[in-house]
């Protein structure tokens, strides 16, 4: 059997072995899917193949992608996969139809040959951009679906954190999971140093990293990306960065930073002008800081040392797509600053308030039994309730300073 036909069928065959897939449908084939093992659905397109010596390729594997939103049960899914093959002109060739579970959106994967009953081979030549794209706009409107252009839009949008817990370490999820979300972030975000790109990076449970500064990695100026887990520690096994088909090493990155300083300039002013409106709020602490910040769909980045004080805070800006570390955009900014400035507006806040509501008189507990303010008193009975002739008669009798009356001089006339 071709090296392609068995890479895919053992891919897919695979999943449904772990139980993140399952076959759904084998057309053309004398049995039905769940009645036949993996040899013989192999044996299958054998049969064909075998039947033409010279054909270079043999096998076409597709990948059918649906938009989160719809929920398609697995008839339909047959009905649709069914349907693309024979627009495509695979009507009659055997295929298998694989739901795959493993992924934020609904998609199955179809595998078959492009040999025919008569030896014969079906040209796949440009069929991706011609026979498939016609197909799929096609099955669109016909299905009432999501379009894919719509979709593509939503995953720009959207990247889902890896799970660390979920991973299988050392496994092809673990890289497959760090390539998902780095390839996503370093072509779409404006960062303009390593630890701006991590700043995004940290939202999706990933790191990029040069290893220890007197270890081989870092002299060799190579990089890895690590999954973290929820404390934020590196766990699992490093990926190298020259194995993700995008190839984010450090070299590529470096010429990023240099072109995306220019890059963020415009967006600057808005990142300022959002951080003084929040801070102008008063928010209570640095917590709340962050928390209020995030409600703008803007992530906070803290550099603390290991006695926990902060020296520095990064904001990255989902919204815009970029990132700014907190002194480049000005000493107001910085970690250092924002503190001083939570710190005193909370301080100020709370002397008012304990003006407000401190009481001028140490009186006892016994002097307020029997004092009930009730709905139906007006304003005027309130202010008649807390007049200065009321605190007279407030004070003990003992404590009140009697009149001295004045006496009269006798000047004897």
């Amino acid at each position: 059997m071709p090296k392609r036909l068995a890479a895919a069928l053992n891919y897919n065959e695979n999943k449904v072995s772990l139980g993140r897939a399952e076959c759904l449908c084998a057309g053309n084939f004398l049995k039905d899917a769940k009645e036949m093992n993996f040899y013989q659905k192999m044996e299958g397109f054998e049969r064909l193949n075998e039947l033409n010596d010279r054909a270079q390729t043999k096998t076409l594997h597709v990948s059918l992608n649906f938009d989160p939103s719809e929920k398609l049960p697995a008839d339909n899914l047959v009905t649709i996969a069914s349907v693309y093959m024979e627009k495509i002109g695979f009507g009659e060739q055997p295929f298998l139809i694989y739901k795959h579970n493993d992924a934020g959106h609904p998609h199955i994967h179809i595998v078959t040959t492009t040999i025919r009953d008569d030896g014969s081979r079906i040209n796949t030549h440009n069929i991706g951009r011609n026979q498939s794209e016609k197909a799929r706009k096609e099955i669109e409107k016909e299905f009432n679906l999501v379009r894919a252009e719509n979709q593509k839009q939503l995953l720009k949008q959207k990247i889902h954190a890896v799970n660390a817990e979920k991973i299988f370490y050392g496994k092809t999820e673990t890289k497959r999971a760090v390539t998902n979300v780095v390839n996503a972030v370093w072509r779409t975000y404006k960062y303009s140093s390593l630890p701006e790109f991590n700043a995004i990076l940290k939202q999706y449970n990933v790191l990029a990293d040069r290893g220890k500064e007197d270890g081989r990695i870092y002299k060799n100026r190579g990089l890895v990306y690590r999954v973290l887990d929820s404390a934020g520690n590196k766990v699992g096994v490093p990926v190298k960065a020259s194995s993700i088909n995008s190839q984010p090493t450090l070299e590529k990155l470096e010429k990023l930073f240099s072109s995306n300083k220019i890059k963020k300039e415009p967006y600057k002013q808005y990142m300022k002008t959002t951080l003084d409106e929040i801070v102008a709020g008063k928010p209570a602490g640095m917590n709340a800081l962050i928390k209020l910040l995030g409600q703008k769909n803007i992530y906070t980045v803290l550099q603390q040392n290991s006695e926990g004080r902060i020296y520095g805070i990064t904001f990255v800006d989902n919204k815009n797509k970029v990132v700014f570390n907190g002194s480049n955009l000005g000493k107001d900014y910085s970690a250092a600053h924002l503190q001083n400035k939570l710190l005193a507006s909370t301080t100020v806040d709370k002397i008012h308030y304990q003006a407000e509501n401190s009481n001028p008189f140490q009186l006892e507990k016994s002097n307020f039994q029997g004092w009930q303010i009730s709905s139906q008193q007006t304003p005027s009975d309130l202010m008649n309730l807390l007049a200065p002739k009321q605190q007279q008669e407030l004070i003990p009798y003992q404590l009140r300073k009697k009149k001295r009356k004045k006496k009269k001089k006798n000047l004897g006339l």
